[in-house]
């Protein structure tokens, strides 16, 4: 409770800047609730004092700052500096290793699940930059990751207002489930969806791995 009294307090003296500054500062540095702030102003919208498209806009423009922002220090500095100066941005080697883990798992996917997994989203950034992922496929997912981000916590409090606090906490209570479900739901509609596409490519690989196969036995025959 006192810190949803510090949170409405700072709506109150400084708007929509909260969420912008608030999330950009996580992901560089600050330790910031920003899973709680954005429930909590989508709460603020349902009662009519913020408006939700600008809510989402702000939050996703500071989510997406602070992740390019430690993408270019992760790109720029690399692993020594981390390892050197990791401590001022709350990255501690323990950090990086499970980081680390987390990617060798779920490769570049991590960037946008990363989100949602507690003390791994404000590191895959800085990760991304480290291992030089190219800019373009690591904005792919960490934009896409960020606008699914702050507009789920954000309708938490949009779309059940004064109840949001009970579902926000059954949410972090099964998240790993809800995610889990949330990535093998849209990889079905992905497959549905392309699935002409992929059988096109199954049906062209099929004469070059027989060839291969053949050849295999050909060759163990000798």
């Amino acid at each position: 409770m006192e810190m949803l009294k510090w949170i409405q307090e700072l709506f109150a003296n400084y708007g929509y800047n909260v969420l912008f500054f608030g999330l950009l500062l996580e992901f560089v540095a600050l330790p910031f609730p920003g899973e709680t702030t954005m429930a909590f102003a989508g709460f603020l919208s349902y009662t009519g004092r913020l408006d939700f498209p600008a809510l989402v806009a702000v939050a996703f423009a500071g989510t997406t700052a602070g992740m390019t922002i430690t993408y270019l220090i992760g790109l720029k500095a690399g692993l020594p500096f981390i390892q050197r100066y990791g401590k001022w941005f709350l990255f501690s080697p323990a950090k990086l290793e499970k980081t680390q883990r987390w990617f060798e798992r779920y490769g570049s996917l991590l960037i946008s699940i990363g989100y949602f997994i507690p003390g791994v989203r404000h590191f895959t950034g800085y990760f991304s930059g480290i291992i030089a992922l190219p800019f373009r496929k690591f904005a792919m997912y960490a934009y896409g990751g960020a606008l699914l981000w702050v507009l789920l916590f954000l309708g938490i409090g949009k779309i059940f207002g004064p109840q949001w606090m009970g579902i926000f906490h059954l949410f972090e209570l099964y998240a790993p489930w809800i995610i889990s479900g949330l990535a093998a739901l849209a990889g079905l509609i992905i497959i549905y969806r392309y699935r002409r596409t992929l059988a096109i490519r199954l049906l062209r690989r099929k004469p070059d791995l027989e060839l291969k196969a053949k050849l295999k036995e050909t060759s163990k025959g000798r």
